[in-house]
């Protein structure tokens, strides 16, 4: 795929990450805004540990200055969209939301319910209309050289090896909570008093989309719940 960020910031990868691997994750996206500017944005999907993040930008003196990125699939659970909007209001963020060009209705009309399908395919090119696209979209039209989430190394195999900033799909992606643990989510949330995703209390340790994604149980749990099984990534984190 044809990079979109400036040679020179392909070829300063390495000492990026020997830059901000001691950094704490305030730090990392003050660090973001500082080399980047109006070529850094965040996005959020409002999960179970989307809360994180998200409070950390909003305590910091670049909380107004740089775009937070939601996708809404047409697809969440109807909690999310509630979380989502309480979320947004405790923490007074302002978030752009990003949909696909699609229609969910004229998705199922185009290709049917491809989550319905039990194969890797369809729920790539799912993930691609509803999820990927929108996001790219929306990073060209924006200029975003770099855009950090909060992803974990303790969350897929995937995230295990990655690094704090890496190349995705010709993009720097940033990763500030990479090194965080559950615990140290649990605690995180714990002592600043932010309210739980309330699919949380039902016993999920993740969601995504309502179709594909399930409460955790004796034989799988965590990212093993989402996809049915079949994958663990919806692509947004992968080089592709």
């Amino acid at each position: 795929m044809t990079a979109k960020i400036p040679n020179n910031l392909i070829l300063n990868v390495k000492s990026y990450n020997d830059e901000i691997i001691k950094l704490k994750p305030l730090e990392i996206l003050e660090w973001g805004y500082k080399t980047f500017s109006k070529n850094f944005a965040i996005t959020t999907s409002f999960g179970i540990q989307s809360s994180v993040l998200l409070h950390i930008l909003s305590k910091s003196s670049i909380k107004n200055k740089i775009k937070i990125f939601w996708i809404d699939t047409g697809y969440l659970p109807y909690e999310t969209y509630q979380y989502a909007e309480e979320l947004s209001k405790k923490l007074d963020l302002k978030i752009t939301t990003l949909q696909s060009d699609l229609s969910p209705a004229r998705m199922e009309a185009l290709y049917g319910k491809l989550w319905e399908n039990n194969n890797s395919e369809d729920l790539d090119r799912y993930h691609e209309i509803r999820k990927i696209k929108p996001l790219e979209n929306a990073l060209s039209s924006n200029s975003i050289f770099c855009w950090g989430s909060g992803v974990r190394s303790q969350q897929t195999d995937n995230r295990s090896q990655m690094k704090f900033i890496e190349i995705i799909r010709g993009r720097l992606s940033l990763r500030p909570l990479l090194g965080w643990t559950n615990k140290n989510i649990f605690y995180y949330m714990k002592e600043n008093s932010l309210p739980n995703h309330p699919l949380f209390d039902k016993g999920y340790s993740t969601v995504g989309d309502w179709h594909s994604s399930q409460a955790d149980t004796s034989l799988n749990k965590g990212r093993d719940t989402r996809f049915g099984g079949i994958k663990q990534e919806c692509g947004l984190h992968i080089d592709q």
